[in-house]
C-alpha cells in the first residue's frame, strides 16, 4: 500500500509513542557538522548535529511556527521596543565529558558569555576557532548593544533600535547557549579551542564519538530539563543515537530499506514513488521555507556588470531545470522570499528565458565571444536543491548555448561551505532554510553588508547594494507586518532588477521513515529534534 505522510498526520504518531528505552535511534545524515558549536556557522547539516546537544533561549514548537520557552521561561519588552527582558528556567543541568564535571546549574553568567563572545573583539574566545559568527554578525551584530545580568536568573538585552524579528532571531539554532563554567576551566587549561570540539550542552543527547566524514554518535542525557518537565517531545526516549554521514541520496535511501538507518534525510524527490511502495518506509513531506540560487561573485571583473549577470540568467531555461532537477515538486520564482511567508512578492515570476538577448547583452558588455567561468555545483540534497549536479550541468549546456565555457567544481559539503564562504566561487550554489518564521532570515543572512559594507559571512558573491540594505533595515526596525511586507516586496523587486543571482525553485523537504519510529515529528522551521522518537 503507499503511503506518504504530511507534518499534520505524525501527531497520530506521537500518541502511539512507548516511553520505555529502546536500544538506538538511527538517522542517516547526508554531510560533515563543520563545528560542534553551531555559533560559528549556519548549515542545515551542522544544525542537525547540534540542535540534539544545545539549548537556546527560546525555540521554535516542533512541526509548526509558534515560539516557545525553552531556556528562559518568559520575556518582556520594553515600551520602546528597546530592551527584552528574560526570565530564565531554573535547575537547567549541564552535560559532563570525561575532563568536566560542572559544579552548577545553568544561570545569567552562561547567557552573558556565550553573547559577549560574539559581541566583544576583546573577549578571550573572540577569535578562538575563527570567531566567525555567521547568524550573530548578520542579524545582530550592528543592533544589540549589551547583554546584562541582572540576577542569577533574570537577563537584559538592550538594543540601539527596535527590531521587530528580535525574538524569532533568538530562537535560531545558532544562537545557543554555552557554558561558561567550561569555557573557563578550557581558557585555564590552555585549550580554549576545545569548547566547540568537544561540546557541553543542556539538550537531550550528549556527544559521544564523531568520526570524521563517517558517523556522529550521541548517547542520551537524561538529566536534561525536558524530561525532568516531562515534555515528551524532549525527552530522550532511545539510549542512543546514531548518525552514519552518507553524501550519496541513493545511498542513504538503500540503507534505510535495508534497515540500516530509521530515517533517511533529504532522499532524491525522483525516489518519491520508491519510498511510497516500500513495505518498511513512509515518504514524509514537509512544506519548510526555503531558498536556493546561484549567486555571482562580484569580486569577478565580468560579474561587476549587470549585463553580465541578466544573460547568464536570461540563457538558463529555467523552467526546464526545475521541471528535472526538482521532480515536479518545484517552481520557478523571481522573489528570494518563498510563497510559505508572507512578505513574498507574487509578481516576480523569474527571468525569462532568451538566449537570443542574452547573446546580444554579452556582446553589449564587450563579450561578443562568450567568456569562461565555473559553476560549484551544491553536493548536498536540500529542499531548494535537490540534485546540484545535475543543476549545473544543465546550466553548463545552457550558457554554451551564449559561448559561456563553464567549469562544474564540487567539493565534500564542509569544504565546500568553507571555500565559498571564503569568496572562491566564481558562480556558486548556496541557498538556505527559514529557521524562524520572518522574511528577514534569508535575505539579511546571504546578501546583506554591515554597516561597514562589509558582506556577511554568507554572502558569497560580496553583493553589496544600498537600496536593499536600507529597506531590509527599515522592515526590521517597525512592527507593523503589512509596512515591514511592503518593504520586503520592495527589496525583491531591487534583488530581481539587479541580479546578484538567479533564483531556484524550492519544494517541500523529504524524508524517508521507517513505519516502526513513533514520535518524530519533523520541523518546519529550524531543525528537527530526536528526543521524543522510540524505535522497536
Amino acid at each position: 500500500m503507499k503511503s506518504a505522510i504530511s507534518v499534520g498526520a505524525l501527531a497520530i504518531l506521537i500518541s502511539a509513542a512507548s516511553p520505555a528505552l529502546s536500544g538506538s535511534l538511527v538517522v542517516c545524515l547526508e554531510g560533515s557538522p563543520e563545528t560542534f558549536n553551531p555559533q560559528l556557522s549556519s548549515n542545515a547539516t551542522t544544525s542537525a548535529v547540534t540542535g540534539q546537544i544545545y539549548d537556546q533561549l527560546i525555540s521554535v514548537k516542533a512541526g509548526g511556527s509558534e515560539l516557545e520557552p525553552s531556556l528562559a521561561e518568559s520575556w518582556s519588552v520594553s515600551d520602546d521596543g528597546k530592551t527584552y527582558t528574560f526570565k530564565l528556567r531554573r535547575g537547567v543541568q549541564w552535560q559532563s565529558n570525561k575532563t568536566f564535571k560542572p559544579s552548577r546549574e545553568f544561570n545569567a553568567d552562561d547567557v552573558v558569555f556565550s553573547f559577549e563572545r560574539m559581541m566583544n573583539a576583546d573577549h578571550p574566545y573572540s577569535k578562538v576557532n575563527g570567531g566567525n559568527y555567521i547568524t550573530f554578525n548578520t542579524k545582530l551584530a550592528d543592533v544589540l548593544s549589551s547583554v546584562k545580568k541582572v540576577d542569577d536568573y533574570t537577563v537584559q538585552f538592550v538594543l540601539k533600535e527596535p527590531l521587530a524579528p528580535f525574538t524569532g532571531i533568538m530562537s535560531h539554532q545558532s544562537l545557543v547557549i554555552l557554558s561558561a563554567e567550561y569555557a573557563d576551566q578550557l581558557l585555564k587549561a590552555g585549550t580554549p579551542d576545545l569548547l566547540d570540539r568537544q561540546p557541553i550542552g543542556t539538550g537531550p543527547f550528549q556527544l559521544s564519538v564523531y568520526q570524521t566524514n563517517a558517523t556522529v554518535r550521541f548517547k542520551a542525557f537524561h538529566d536534561t530539563w525536558g524530561e525532568k518537565v516531562k515534555d515528551p517531545s524532549r525527552t530522550p526516549k532511545v539510549d542512543d543515537l546514531i548518525m552514519p554521514i552518507s553524501a550519496d541520496a541513493s545511498v542513504r535511501l538503500q540503507r534505510a530499506q535495508a534497515g540500516e538507518c530509521h530515517i533517511a534525510i533529504s532522499p532524491n524527490p525522483a525516489d518519491r514513488e520508491v519510498i511510497k511502495s516500500s513495505a518498511k518506509l513512509n515518504l514524509v513531506e514537509t512544506p519548510v521555507a526555503s531558498s536556493g540560487f546561484l549567486a555571482f561573485n562580484f569580486k569577478e571583473k565580468p560579474f561587476q556588470d549587470k549585463r553580465v549577470r541578466q544573460a547568464l540568467a536570461d540563457a538558463i531555461n529555467m523552467k526546464s531545470l526545475v521541471d528535472v532537477v526538482f521532480d515536479g515538486m518545484g517552481a520557478v520564482t523571481g522573489a528570494v522570499i518563498p510563497d510559505s511567508l508572507w512578505g513574498h512578492n507574487s509578481d516576480l515570476k523569474g527571468h525569462p528565458y532568451n538566449v537570443e538577448k542574452a547573446k546580444a547583452l554579452l556582446a553589449e558588455a564587450g563579450y561578443p565571444n562568450g567568456l569562461e567561468t565555473q559553476i560549484w555545483a551544491l553536493p548536498v540534497t536540500r529542499p531548494y536543491m535537490p540534485n546540484g549536479r545535475r543543476a549545473a550541468e544543465l546550466i553548463q549546456a545552457d550558457w554554451a548555448k551564449i559561448g559561456v565555457k563553464a567549469e562544474i567544481v564540487s567539493y565534500e559539503w564542509g569544504e565546500y561551505v568553507k571555500r565559498a564562504r571564503s569568496g572562491e566561487a566564481k558562480t556558486g550554489m548556496f541557498g538556505g532554510i527559514w529557521d524562524f518564521p520572518d522574511p528577514s532570515q534569508i535575505p539579511n543572512n546571504y546578501f546583506t553588508c554591515n554597516s561597514q559594507g562589509k558582506p556577511s559571512p554568507s554572502n558569497i558573491g560580496s553583493w553589496c547594494n544600498d537600496k536593499f540594505n536600507d529597506l531590509l533595515a527599515r522592515a526590521g526596525q517597525i512592527t507593523d507586518q503589512k509596512q515591514r511586507s511592503d518593504l520586503y516586496k520592495q527589496a525583491q523587486i531591487v534583488f530581481n532588477d539587479e541580479v546578484p543571482a538567479v533564483l531556484f525553485g524550492s519544494s517541500s523537504a523529504l524524508l524517508a521513515v521507517n513505519k516502526s519510529v513513533s514520535g518524530f515529528v519533523p520541523a518546519v522551521f529550524g531543525t528537527s529534534r530526536f528526543s521524543g522518537v522510540t524505535v522497536p
